[in-house]
């Protein structure tokens, strides 16, 4: 989402953007950075979109020890309050860059003064885009971490420190269908073959397939738990929070009903898989990385996400775009919360 929000950016601010690699944070630290390549395809998303677009091993000798000065915006600062320090990230060491930052300016945030929101506006990142408003905000560089280098952000590189609260119009807003980064960026994201060919592997292992079997529609639910159980202070007790398998089971129905009724395809039980971060083995049909779980949720015929889960909300668009699946959204956070 974040290097979507870069992409997207870029079209506004006429520039070609530089694609950094994946973090694999919801992995682990031992796992090294992965390439945007080896995920999406590159050259049919260039084709799809009409958006030129690079990645960094095209830019800088993935190889090189040479730490380049470059001046970046310190987005994180005038969005929130309580880090008066641009967002940190690994990417700028894995690229060997020395940053020097200059805090944006406060009218970048969507609802000014409100602490719960952290979202900026394309068309006021954009703004520093250009050489005019470039020219009144500038001027007050703090010194980069390795060289002690104060440089204004660059007017040729234009560099922002953090781009995942971007939006056009209103926070959070790749759960709606106008969303622009959705519309002429995500679409277009498609995986990559090799990532389609590990994805198929699974699938007929799930589905007991000989491994030259045509996949079968399915259906894919994703039941994220894991860093959503900080949320439940709503819940009398910790296991009325999330939902139950019956309701699941219940969204289930609803997409096998609708799918019967609008394209007549009938899927039974026993092709519908769970992708979670639950760790009860009683829950969940198939755990992998975030990749390939996103990978087979993207190719269901149908889909039910959890609420609130960005990764449920790009899958549910996949499905919908991609497929013209049929989806649905299990609510959650105390008991009852998906009752209908």
């Amino acid at each position: 989402m974040t290097y979507a929000n870069l992409i997207y950016l870029g079209t506004l601010t006429d520039r070609i953007p530089i694609v950094a690699m994946f973090t694999p944070s919801h992995i682990g630290g031992d796992v090294p950075p992965i390439p945007f390549g080896e995920v999406f395809d590159v050259p049919r998303f260039i084709q799809d979109s009409g958006i030129q677009i690079l990645e960094w091993d095209e830019v800088k000798d993935p190889q090189s020890e040479v730490y380049d000065d470059i001046g970046c915006w310190n987005v994180w600062e005038a969005v929130q309050n309580n880090e008066h320090f641009p967002r940190g990230s690994a990417v700028p060491s894995w690229l060997k860059l020395d940053i020097s930052y200059t805090k944006a300016p406060s009218w970048l945030k969507l609802i000014p003064d409100y602490p719960h929101d952290m979202c900026s506006t394309f068309w006021s990142l954009a703004r520093l885009g250009f050489s005019e408003e470039r020219a009144r905000n500038i001027g007050h560089a703090l010194p980069s971490p390795l060289h002690g280098a104060r440089l204004d952000p660059d007017e040729h590189l234009l560099c922002y420190d953090y781009l995942y609260y971007a939006c056009a119009q209103q926070s959070y807003e790749f759960d709606y269908d106008y969303s622009p980064t959705w519309r002429y960026v995500v679409r277009h994201f498609r995986w990559t073959q090799r990532v389609e060919d590990i994805t198929a592997f699974y699938l007929r292992q799930s589905f007991g397939l000989p491994s030259d079997a045509e996949i079968p529609p399915y259906i894919a639910i994703h039941a994220r738990h894991g860093d959503f159980a900080n949320w439940c202070w709503a819940a009398e007790k910790p296991e009325d929070c999330f939902a139950p398998l019956s309701v699941i089971a219940r969204r289930v129905k609803e997409i096998q009903d609708e799918l019967r009724r609008r394209k007549g395809v009938d899927i039974p039980m026993t092709r519908v898989i769970i992708t979670s971060d639950e760790k009860d083995p009683a829950m969940v049909s198939l755990y992998g990385p975030v990749i390939l779980d996103a990978s087979i949720q993207s190719n269901a015929l149908g889909f039910v996400g959890t609420d609130r889960s960005t990764y449920s909300i790009i899958s549910r668009r996949r499905v919908e775009t991609w497929q013209d699946g049929a989806t649905r959204t299990v609510k959650w956070g105390y008991k009852g919360a998906d009752d209908h």
